[in-house]
């Protein structure tokens, strides 16, 4: 999941938990969604701080470039 995505999912999040005010059902059972919100707003923020982490560590490990001396050891001709 990248940083889009994850703030994506904040954002739709926060629209469910504060904006909608949608009383539902879905055969049986009842849809609660400030509660649907408030899981994407938090799997959003995990997200988040993964992948912050992930490129904070993508930094670092661009690697050490070493030079080698190269020695030709055939006669010219």
């Amino acid at each position: 999941m990248g940083i889009g995505t994850s703030l994506v999912l904040i954002a739709v999040g926060a629209i469910l938990a504060f904006a909608v005010n949608i009383h539902s059902t879905i055969g049986s059972t009842t849809v609660h969604w400030h509660t649907i919100g408030w899981i994407l707003m938090i799997i959003g923020a995990i997200g988040l701080v993964l992948s912050a982490i992930w490129m904070a560590s993508a930094n670092r490990r661009t690697g050490v470039v070493r030079e080698r001396d190269y020695v030709d050891d055939r006669p010219g001709y």
